[in-house]
C-alpha cells in the first residue's frame, strides 16, 4: 500500500512540475528553459532537498515509462492522415534520413578522434540520435556503455527540441515534411514532440523519421560492428 501511495505521489509531483515548466517556458520563451529539461532539473532539486532516493522516485517513474509504448503508438494517427504525402516523397525522405545518419557517424568519429575520446565512449555515442530502446540495443552490439548512450540520447533530444525552431527559421525551411524529417532523424521522440507542436504534417514526418532512422542505424551498426 505504501509503495502504491509513493508511486502516485511522485507521478502527481512530476505532472505538477511539468505543468509549471510549461508555464515558465511559455512566459519567458528561452531556449534553455525547455519544459522537459526544466522538469528534470526541478525534480532533481526536490529529491536532493527532501532526501528522496532515486529508487523511491522510480516507483512512480516506471509507471510513466511503461506508458510510453502505448503513447508512441498515437503517432500512427498523423502518419495515417498524411500517408499520401509521405509516400509521394518517400525517396527524398529516405535520402534525408541516410544523410542524417552519415552526418552523425562522421561527426562523432571526427570529434572523438580529435579530442582523444575513449573507444568505449565513442561506441556509446554512435546511436545518440536514435530513440532510447534502439539506441541501447545498438550500443550492446558495439560493446559500448549503455548509461552513456542513454545520457547522450536525452541530451541530443533536448538540444534538438530546443534549437529546431531556430534552425528552421534561420534556414527558412518552409516544407513541413522537410521540417519533420530533419527533427525526427536528429532528435528522435523529444524532437518529435516539438514537430507536433508546429503542425500535424511535420509531426507525421518526424514520427516516420524516428522509425526509419532507428532501423537504418541498427543496420549501419551491424555493418560497422
Amino acid at each position: 500500500m505504501i509503495d502504491i501511495l509513493t508511486a502516485l505521489f511522485f507521478i502527481l509531483l512530476t505532472i505538477i512540475v511539468f505543468k509549471f515548466s510549461l508555464l515558465v517556458n511559455d512566459k519567458f520563451k528561452i531556449v534553455f528553459l525547455n519544459p522537459i529539461l526544466l522538469t528534470a532539473f526541478i525534480i532533481i532539486v526536490i529529491l536532493k532537498i527532501f532526501n528522496f532516493t532515486y529508487s523511491d522516485y522510480y516507483k512512480g517513474g516506471k509507471i510513466l515509462v511503461s506508458a510510453l509504448g502505448p503513447i508512441v503508438v498515437v503517432l500512427a494517427i498523423p502518419l495515417y492522415k498524411n500517408r499520401h504525402d509521405l509516400v509521394k516523397n518517400f525517396i527524398p525522405i529516405v535520402g534525408g534520413i541516410i544523410s542524417g545518419i552519415i552526418t552523425t557517424f562522421v561527426s562523432i568519429t571526427v570529434l572523438c578522434k580529435l579530442f582523444g575520446i575513449d573507444e568505449i565512449i565513442f561506441l556509446s555515442l554512435l546511436s545518440k540520435s536514435v530513440t532510447t530502446p534502439m539506441a541501447v540495443e545498438s550500443t550492446k552490439m558495439l560493446g559500448g556503455n549503455e548509461s552513456v548512450t542513454i545520457l547522450a540520447v536525452i541530451i541530443t533530444g533536448l538540444i534538438g527540441a530546443a534549437f529546431a525552431p531556430i534552425v528552421i527559421n534561420k534556414g527558412k525551411i518552409k516544407n513541413n515534411i522537410a521540417k519533420g524529417i530533419g527533427i525526427g532523424s536528429a532528435a528522435h521522440a523529444l524532437g518529435t514532440s516539438k514537430a507536433i507542436e508546429m503542425n500535424e504534417e511535420a509531426g507525421a514526418a518526424s514520427g516516420l523519421a524516428i522509425g526509419l532512422t532507428g532501423l537504418l542505424t541498427i543496420i549501419a551498426v551491424i555493418i560497422f560492428a
